[in-house]
């Protein structure tokens, strides 16, 4: 009885979950000549492509999705290389005071966005990385090191300490055991740390409004607000249709690491 309610509700959450999702789909469909004004539950035309071509038209998203493209995977393999360095010296090297590096890194993860937002655009705009790719980079590696460091920390505690221990023996210096022990036993974790900031990055808007104007360098999220902006000229379909084209690559990402990801949460559990 109690996996039969289970399942019920987990299959209404699902369904809740999927609303949003299926009126996006319905009313990006829609023409904009046949657009009412109030959300359509069921497609009664059909001006997908014509929606599209507005919007990358419009917004100008091709170069603004290659920003987030590069963004997105130079940032997350930055982060999680970071973040494993740190997390194997606090979870598996002799250091002092694991407990506060730990909380010293982690607390990057508790502090809300907007509390140095104005502190770091004037240190942008006095150093020069306002309005650049390399700023940008920078920005997303500092917000992305305290979430990948939680997940590689946690994971590499699980690690038995047999195997450090026998590598030590061998004379395996720290160096080596974390290139040819750690970082081969943590691929999951890695790779589902990746998947994460990959996402956070891909869907980040504010630093993409703040840190950056020029087409060439701001992120799609930035695009897509612009085109947000010219709401009553192109409509709410083309918006709509300029979301599902955004979306598509964070999908695709996931699907294409989710062994990977499923394999970190079952050895997390």
């Amino acid at each position: 009885m109690s996996r039969v309610l289970r399942n019920c509700v987990v299959v209404l959450v699902a369904l809740l979950w999927f609303v949003p999702t299926y009126l996006l789909l319905v009313n990006g469909l829609t023409s904009v000549h046949d657009y009412s004004g109030s959300p359509n539950w069921y497609p009664n035309s059909f001006g997908l492509f014509a929606n599209l071509r507005a919007a990358w038209n419009t917004a100008d998203l091709g170069p603004a999705m290659a920003n987030s493209l590069y963004y997105s995977v130079v940032s997350s393999a930055g982060a999680v290389l970071l973040a494993s360095l740190a997390a194997f010296a606090a979870a598996i090297m002799p250091v002092r005071r694991r407990a506060l590096w730990f909380w010293l890194i982690y607390a990057g993860t508790l502090l809300p966005l907007q509390v140095f937002l104005r502190p770091l655009f004037l240190a942008y705009a006095n150093t020069g990385l306002y309005d650049t790719q390399i700023g940008m980079v920078v920005i997303y590696i500092a917000i992305a090191i305290p979430f990948a460091f939680f997940v590689l920390r946690n994971f590499a505690v699980t690690l038995p300490s047999e195997v450090i221990e026998a590598a030590r023996l061998d004379g395996a210096s720290w160096w080596r055991l974390f290139w040819s022990i750690y970082v081969p036993l943590s691929k999951s974790a890695m790779a589902a740390a990746f998947v994460f900031q990959f996402v956070a990055v891909w869907n980040d808007l504010l630093f993409g409004i703040t840190l950056a104007t020029s087409r060439n360098i701001r992120p799609i999220m930035a695009a897509l607000a612009d085109l947000q902006g010219n709401y009553s000229n192109v409509g709410p379909p083309v918006v709509l249709a300029g979301a599902l084209v955004v979306s598509l690559p964070t999908v695709i990402v996931f699907f294409l690491s989710q062994r990977f990801f499923v394999s970190s949460l079952k050895l997390n559990v």
